[in-house]
């Protein structure tokens, strides 16, 4: 298939893998879609390593960045310069909730130890340093969410003739970024994993393409729930140019998921996803667990803003994989991870490489499917 995205970004197939796996990123490029590597949790010298390690295996073929940029994190944390700043304003109450959590399940913790040590790698100037580091690399795409794509990153994607991709959950938004000036829009359903709005992509794909065609007709890549060709299938039936996916890839054998969280996929159905705000502070989609029912809970000091709530979780997800790991039954219940309502679809472990395929057989068994049933009526 040589449709315009993949005309554009260089792919062969125009099936986009977000992940947070290198090896995961490498070999759908390599199988012929097009791989895109999630910076968000990368210190920019981590960032060099993983997309070095992707331009030594991905045999030359196409890859993208995705840099969580969010437009806005409120006043309070964004005047916040120093690591030390932002600790402060995790309040007592709110590290004694975790650490008492914690230890329900039988892991050990100390109030600082449920805070993450590190400047959020999603505040503007951590994430100005990650795109010095992407463009310096081959990347065929730079990908933002969470809001309008910084004028930076879209001026100088332009300067390195990289094309920008920005995630919306509703039409206005898709409208904005369009009259920003980004070249592929990326309409993202409820059903996703992570960060998500709350229209389904059922309604949000060809909403998104209409609006979108009336002002500048960019591409528009469907995202939410996707885990089959069929479902690719059905969604550039209703005028999306490819397929964005997340969920799928998490069960995969080159995943950077632990065994326990393969396994809690596997095993899921659509409705053991919730959409929380107590992951990272904004509303993302992800496995319902211990954690989320605690927090959700009538004792919960409530969710705090993003980037806060994120150093609280990401401390405390560490030390929950680790216990698991370890041998640590009790801590089960709180295992989680970010995944769609798509989940359900997911019954097996497989390679990268074999999903890729899949996607492929089943895209063209749909599409021959539809062909003959339109052939038919006109009999």
């Amino acid at each position: 298939m040589k449709n315009r995205v993949c005309k554009l970004v260089g792919c062969e197939f125009p099936l986009f893998a977000f992940s947070h796996c290198r090896d995961v990123v490498a070999a759908v490029s390599r199988a012929g879609g097009f791989g895109v590597f999630g910076a968000s949790s990368c210190t920019p010298e981590e960032l060099d390593i993983e997309l070095r390690w992707i331009d030594d295996h991905v045999d030359g073929k196409p890859y993208g960045v995705d840099v969580l940029i969010p437009e806005n994190m409120g006043s309070a944390v964004l005047t916040q310069t120093t690591k030390e700043q932002l600790m402060d304003q995790i309040s007592p109450e709110h590290r004694r909730f975790v650490v008492e959590l914690l230890a329900k399940h039988g892991i050990a913790a100390t109030p600082d130890e449920v805070v993450r040590d590190m400047l959020p790698t999603l505040l503007p100037q951590i994430s100005e340093q990650l795109l010095d580091v992407a463009f310096r690399h081959p990347i065929r795409l730079i990908a933002n969410a969470l809001g309008i794509a910084p004028a930076s990153m879209i001026s100088r994607a332009k300067v390195h003739g990289v094309p920008v991709a920005s995630l919306v959950g509703a039409k206005e938004h898709a409208l904005r970024q369009v009259q920003a000036g980004v070249d592929i829009i990326v309409a993202q359903g409820g059903e996703a994993g992570g960060h998500c709005g709350e229209v389904s992509t059922l309604v949000l794909v060809p909403e998104v393409v209409r609006a979108v065609k009336a002002v500048r007709d960019v591409p528009v890549l469907a995202a939410g729930g996707i885990m089959t060709g069929a479902q690719m299938a059905g969604c550039m039936a209703m005028g999306a140019d490819g397929a964005w996916t997340g969920s799928v890839w998490l069960s995969t054998t080159e995943a950077e998921t632990t065994e326990a969280i393969r396994e809690k996929i596997v095993r899921a159905s659509s409705r053991d996803t919730v959409r929380s705000r107590s992951r990272t502070g904004k509303p993302a989609r992800q496995l319902r667990s211990a954690w989320h029912d605690a927090w959700d809970g009538d004792s919960s000091p409530g969710a705090l803003p993003m980037p806060l709530m994120g150093m609280v979780s990401q401390a405390a997800f560490k030390k929950i994989n680790k216990a698991v790991e370890g041998g640590n039954q009790h801590a089960l219940p709180l295992v989680s991870y970010f995944v769609g309502q798509g989940v359900g679809l997911v019954e097996n472990v497989l390679s990268a490489t074999q999903v890729v395929q899949s996607f492929k057989e089943e895209f063209a068994e749909a599409f021959l499917a539809l062909e003959a049933q339109v052939a038919g009526a006109d009999d």
